[in-house]
């Protein structure tokens, strides 16, 4: 599907313009504390003209036909972009943890790490992550290694995408 550049981006968010939109597709979950899984994901990336994509993400988990079995995770941020392809992220997610990312985009390609996680009472012990996101032949391809539950960083998310 031909995508293309809002009128109104803002300069510092042209190293990840491609994002715009609505992506969906399927993915696979694993960790070493669980059971392997596949799951469905919807991403969104809004901008306004500011410095900024808002970012929301909701996932359900499916069976190998792709029934919805559950609902799975969801989370919203700002991917807030700066000069020369820098970028951070603040993320927070409905399991009851919130994160600070940097990264840098750029070339179709945006890879992020953790710089700050805090959780609620009630939320896993999540304590890094790594993500890779990459626009390979249209698509938003897409990997997350986490560090949690006492195990170290490892991947746990990867996934392809379709813009809607």
């Amino acid at each position: 599907m031909p995508f293309q550049i809002p009128e109104n981006l803002h300069p510092d968010c042209g190293p990840v313009a491609w994002m715009l939109g609505t992506w969906r597709g399927n993915g696979r979950g694993d960790y070493p504390t669980i059971e392997p899984y596949q799951y469905g994901q919807e991403l969104v990336f809004q901008q306004d003209g500011r410095p900024f994509l808002h970012y929301f993400a909701r996932s359900w988990v499916i069976d190998d036909e792709g029934n919805t079995l559950r609902q799975g995770a969801q989370e919203t941020g700002f991917l807030r972009c700066r000069p020369e392809g820098r970028v951070e992220l603040v993320l927070t997610h409905n399991t009851g943890f919130a994160e600070v990312w940097y990264g840098q985009a750029g070339d179709g390609k945006l890879e992020l790490a953790t710089d700050a996680i805090a959780r609620t009472e009630s939320a896993k012990e999540v304590t890094a992550g790594h993500r890779l996101y990459g626009n390979v032949e249209g698509d938003l391809l897409y990997a997350y290694d986490m560090a949690a539950a006492g195990q170290s960083l490892q991947p746990h998310l990867w996934a392809r995408l379709q813009r809607a």
